[in-house]
Formats: structure tokens, C-alpha cells, sequence
């Protein structure tokens, strides 16, 4: 039997190597910045073509790399962070696994000039498919430059893979603000297509969060702190109103490097408990610093991965640190040992209007106000009537508006004098009866439809009586609304009056720029307005210009969370976040005549049983069955 165990080729070898490493741009890009951060840069700048397609060049003033170094970094598991097993459990650099330049050479051209300080002349090499290709000595400042081009040009395959030039450079501005995070003391730029995105100037990290997710999250910091046992968190959290719905904004650095934790997560989430609304996802930035000894770092290629050896104490610390900075700054209650209770209960009462001590202030069962008695004199008490009439009398005024203003034979009032014409009997008597018909059809139609909790509307049919959810209905009828107009590509908008700017970070600007065709089919009239903003000019005549900002927040939200390149299922999605946004709503009241047209539309949907997202619309009681109930 012939041996069938062989050694690879070291380029194919190279090539399942970079594999692990090299996964998109973004990988590039994480990869050349650490290098950067290891050489001590205090200025870094990273320039992006084509979504990091065509090219990726990173430049620092960092110490830069002799002649020799300079040929050996392109050598697997070459590295000048390790020397011994001890060393693996004391890492405090990134670049330590010796294989990020050599994986990238291996599917990329990659041209590298580097200068070291003392020397006057820098080195230039040129590799392409992990072949050197030119290596000659140049003229340079000090510090390395790194240019990546046609990322995976022999590897077409991986290339194919990729995705659309807004969704990879999405993952580029992440992968950019993650290292700009942990090193607030850096200055550090991004350009894009010779456009700036990016200008971050050195300082402290809430500074840098500033500048990088927009002025609004000034006011919405809560700094925090802990230091025990060995152990310091410090860094910032969100305030519970500016959660946001989409993830994406939760960052975790374990000495100085990001990593990903859901245990810690559940940690933050869990302080949040009853501070949140459902489904939405609190801003933090936290640096965890520990002695290395006490975590792992080694456990995935691309190191955001990390293994504590004692887990449970770091969720309890981290939960606490959360819990101290929300109590700290009153949104949870805390007891304050150093308060003079007798100042506090009287610094209490003089803020309080003098009528908020009388113990007759009540609101009864009936949500009837309930005049305080011995602070008001009758006059005063007249003018508190006026401002909280009663409810039930005014209701039933409202009934009463509602009811005449839906009869048929009751003219609408105008500014016009009203008009009297004679004709004969017999004309009269055929309007008169013309007008009773019409009475009649419009009181049937009433009788046909009923709204039961402004919830539910309740029909009459030959088999006995129908049930339809309203905002379900509704939501398919919207539904298939928007998908008409996504595949005609015809969207009907209504101008807004004064257009509105739009900010974002740059990661969810790159996201939207990818969707803004649909956004127009669908009858959005936005526009990118600099690098981190749009401008709104126009929005689908479905919807409500304060819901404007809500349903693109969604949109990022269901792209973050869904990527696919399928352009029926893209559309799909978007015309279910409309359809959701712009729908009836639990307590809208709806006259017979809405009642009855929502009803026709929505028999004449595609699916008038359910919901996009599959709820049950209608719920039928036969005669039997109303019958039994009262058997």
C-alpha cells in the first residue's frame, strides 16, 4: 500500500494558516493597528479603498524595525513578545502569536517601509503571496507603514465571500473604534476613499467617546469605578434612557484589549434589572485590568476570546461597580449613612408645595380629583372644578359629539348662510326619502362592525360573529403596501417642512449608506450630510414625522442582527419595521366607516389570516358556538 501522508506546500499551508487569522478586511485592520499600539505609536492613521478591497495602510511613528526585523516579521511564528512557556501567562502585548504579518502576505500584496530612529536610512520589501518580491533599503521617517492591496487576489474564493463594500466597512470603523477606545491616550485618524471619517485627538476616554459616538452621549455618562483584590474596573456607563435597541455599543477591555464576554455581560445587564425598557441594550466602555497570571488570552485566533481562573468574583465585582455608579448618581436608591435625616426631612418639606401636605389630597377609585379641603376658599375651589371637570360628564359629551357627528342628515357647519330653496311636494317628499335611506345603509353599516377595547373589531357574518385583531390587520395591509412599492420601486413621500438632521456613529452611517436605495423605494428622502449625519427631507406618507427616527433605528437594528444578502429577504424585513412603526396601535379608536375599510382592505391582502410575523388575525365564534354559551 502506497503512503498517502504528505506535508503541504508552505504557500498552501500559509494560505489554511491565514485562513484562521485573515477572515475579512477587518481582520487586516485589527491585526496592523495592535502591531502599531506594540510599537509604542502616539500617532496612527488608517487609510481604507474600496471597503479595505483594494487597499489597507496603516501609518505610526512608532520605533519602527531594523533591516533583519523587518525580513523576519514576515515569518510564521516569528514574534519578539514570547521567548519562553512562562511568557504565555504574563501577555500584556497583542502581537505575541508571531502570525499576523505572515498570514496576511500570504493572500494580499503587502508592501512594508519602516525606519528606526537610529538609523538613517529605513528598509522597503514587497510581498506578494508570501513571496518576496523587492527588498532595498529607502528613505523614511521613523516609525512603519503597512499597505495592504487586492486582499485575497490569489484566493478568489475567500474573495467571493466577502460582502458588500458598506457592510465590510462597517466592521472596519467597529475594529477602528474598539482600539481607539482602549487607547484614549493615542491620536488616531481614519480616511475612507481620501475622505475623512475619523479625527481623534489624545485624552481621557470620555473625550474620546465623545468624539466618537457624537455630542448627545455628553449628558448620558455615568463614570465608574472599583478597585479590590487586585482587580480595577473603571470606564463608563450609559444612562438607562439612552439604551438603545440595536447592540453593537457594549465594549470590554481586559488589559487593554477587547474582548467579548457574555458572562460579564449578563453582569451589566443583570445591575440594569427593572431599569430598562424591554429589548433595548445599555452604552458601556469598561477597562478590566488584572494581573496576567489570572487570565487566558490564548484561547482563540483572534483573541477576543479571554478565560478567567476565577469567573464568579469578577461578575460580582463587575455587577457591583454597576450597581455603585447607577445608586451614585440617583437612579437607583442607595442609603446615604452621612445624611443628617432631620435636614433631609425638612428640606423635603419645604420643596413641597404647601397643598402637597394636606392629607386630603386623594384620587379615588373613580380617577375623580378630589378637591383638598381647609387651604382653598370657594372661589378657588370653583377654579379647580374648571380644571378637572368630570370625567364621566365629559365623556359622555364626547359619546354624544361622536354620535351626532356620524349621522348622514346632519350637514357640516361652514362659513356659508344657509340656503333655503321652495320646490314641490313631490320633491321634497323624494329627498326626504333619499335622505332616510341613506340613514338607514349608514346605521346598518354601524350595526355590522363593532370595537370592543379599541382593540379588537367585532363583525357580524352569516356563520356568526368575526374577531380581527385591528393592529394586525393593519400591519398586513401596510406590509403588502411596502412590498409593492419596493419592487416597483415607486415610493410615495410627503415632504417635511423643515428637514431634519439625522447623526450617527460612523459604523451605523456606513450601515444605513448600504440601504439607502430601499429606503427611497419606500419613500424616505434621505441624503448623507458629512461623514456622521443625513438629512431627512421626506418620509412615507404612512407614517408620523416623530417615527421617523424610531424606524431607522430598526432598520440598523434588523441589519445588525441579520446580515444576508438576499434582496427579497432585505425587503422583507424593512417592509415589516414599517409596517409595525406605521400600524394601529392598541387604544386607537376607529369610527364604523375606518372599521369597515380596514376590514374590505383587508380581505383584499395577500394573506388576510396573519400577520407578517405570523400572528393570528381573525378568530371566528360560530352560531353553534354562541349558542353553547348559553346552553
Amino acid at each position: 500500500m502506497r503512503d498517502v501522508i504528505h506535508l503541504l506546500p508552505e504557500s498552501l499551508a500559509n494560505q489554511i494558516a491565514a485562513g484562521e487569522v485573515v477572515q475579512r478586511p477587518s481582520s487586516v485592520v485589527k491585526e496592523l493597528l495592535e502591531n502599531s499600539i506594540d510599537a509604542g505609536s502616539s500617532q496612527i492613521t488608517l487609510i481604507i479603498k474600496n471597503a479595505g478591497k483594494s487597499l489597507i495602510q496603516v501609518v505610526d511613528d512608532g520605533k519602527g524595525m531594523s533591516e533583519t526585523d523587518a525580513r523576519m516579521c514576515f515569518e510564521r511564528h516569528a514574534t519578539s513578545k514570547i521567548a519562553d512557556t512562562e511568557d504565555l501567562f504574563k501577555i500584556l502585548t497583542f502581537g505575541f502569536r508571531g502570525e499576523a504579518l505572515a498570514s496576511i502576505a500570504a493572500v494580499a500584496q503587502v508592501e512594508l517601509k519602516t525606519c528606526q530612529e537610529s538609523d538613517e536610512t529605513g528598509v522597503l520589501i514587497e510581498i506578494e503571496g508570501s513571496e518576496i518580491k523587492r527588498q532595498e533599503p529607502v528613505m523614511s521617517q521613523t516609525g512603519t507603514t503597512v499597505s495592504v492591496k487586492n486582499l485575497f487576489f490569489n484566493v478568489p474564493a475567500r474573495r467571493n465571500f466577502l460582502k458588500s463594500n458598506p457592510v465590510e466597512m462597517r466592521h472596519i470603523i467597529e475594529e477602528f473604534q474598539r482600539v481607539a477606545l482602549s487607547n484614549p491616550e493615542i491620536n488616531m485618524s481614519l480616511y475612507q476613499d481620501d475622505l475623512e471619517t475619523l479625527n481623534l485627538k489624545s485624552g481621557k476616554l470620555a473625550k474620546r467617546i465623545v468624539s466618537i459616538f457624537g455630542k448627545q452621549y455628553q449628558d448620558q455618562l455615568i463614570p465608574c469605578r472599583e478597585e479590590v483584590q487586585h482587580v480595577l474596573i473603571e470606564g463608563y456607563i450609559g444612562k438607562p434612557e439612552s439604551a438603545k435597541k440595536t447592540r453593537g455599543e457594549q465594549f470590554f477591555f481586559v488589559n487593554g484589549r477587547y474582548v467579548k464576554h457574555p458572562y460579564l455581560h449578563h453582569a451589566i445587564m443583570n445591575a440594569y434589572e427593572e431599569l430598562l425598557p424591554e429589548g433595548t441594550f445599555p452604552f458601556y466602555a469598561l477597562k478590566i485590568d488584572l494581573d496576567p497570571v489570572h487570565v487566558d488570552i490564548n484561547v482563540h485566533p483572534t483573541k477576543t476570546e479571554v478565560k478567567f481562573d476565577d469567573e464568579r468574583t469578577i461578575y460580582a465585582v463587575v455587577s457591583a461597580t454597576i450597581k455603585q455608579a447607577l445608586a451614585s448618581n440617583g437612579i437607583t436608591p442607595s442609603i446615604d449613612f452621612d445624611l443628617d435625616v432631620n435636614y433631609a426631612t425638612q428640606r423635603a418639606a419645604s420643596t413641597l408645595p404647601s397643598s402637597a401636605n394636606n392629607s386630603n389630597i386623594s384620587s379615588g377609585s373613580n380617577n375623580k380629583f378630589t378637591v383638598p379641603t381647609g387651604t382653598f376658599n370657594n372661589n378657588q375651589v370653583k377654579n379647580w372644578q374648571k380644571l378637572y371637570p368630570d370625567p364621566d360628564k365629559t365623556r359622555k359629551w364626547e359619546n354624544e359629539f361622536m354620535e351626532l357627528k356620524s349621522r348622514s342628515d346632519v350637514p357640516e357647519k361652514s362659513g356659508k348662510p344657509l340656503e333655503i330653496t321652495f320646490s314641490s311636494a313631490a320633491n321634497e317628499i323624494n329627498e326626504q326619502a333619499e335622505q332616510e335611506e341613506k340613514l338607514n345603509e349608514h346605521q346598518a353599516r354601524v350595526q355590522k362592525t363593532l370595537q370592543i377595547k379599541y382593540k379588537y373589531i367585532v363583525a357580524q357574518v352569516k356563520s356568526g360573529l368575526m374577531v380581527i385583531n385591528q393592529q394586525a390587520a393593519h400591519e398586513r395591509i401596510l406590509y403588502d403596501q411596502f412590498i409593492n412599492r419596493l419592487e416597483s420601486g415607486k415610493g410615495i413621500s410627503q415632504k417635511l417642512v423643515f428637514p431634519q438632521t439625522i447623526e450617527l456613529p460612523p459604523a451605523d452611517c456606513a450601515t444605513l449608506i448600504g440601504v439607502l436605495p430601499e429606503l427611497h423605494q419606500i419613500g424616505f428622502e434621505l441624503e448623507p450630510f458629512g461623514q456622521q449625519a443625513f438629512i431627512l427631507r421626506g418620509i412615507p406618507a404612512e407614517i408620523k414625522e416623530s417615527a421617523a427616527d424610531s424606524i431607522i433605528e430598526s432598520f440598523l437594528e434588523q441589519i445588525k442582527m441579520n446580515q444576508t444578502s438576499l434582496e427579497d429577504e432585505k425587503k422583507s424585513k424593512m417592509a415589516k419595521i414599517m409596517a409595525k412603526k406605521a400600524s394601529l396601535k392598541e387604544g386607537d379608536r376607529l369610527h364604523s366607516d375606518e372599521r369597515q375599510a380596514l376590514i374590505e382592505q383587508l380581505f383584499a391582502s395577500s394573506n388576510p389570516n396573519y400577520s407578517p410575523d405570523g400572528k393570528k388575525i381573525i378568530a371566528m365564534l360560530g352560531s353553534e358556538r354562541l349558542d353553547e354559551l348559553f346552553m
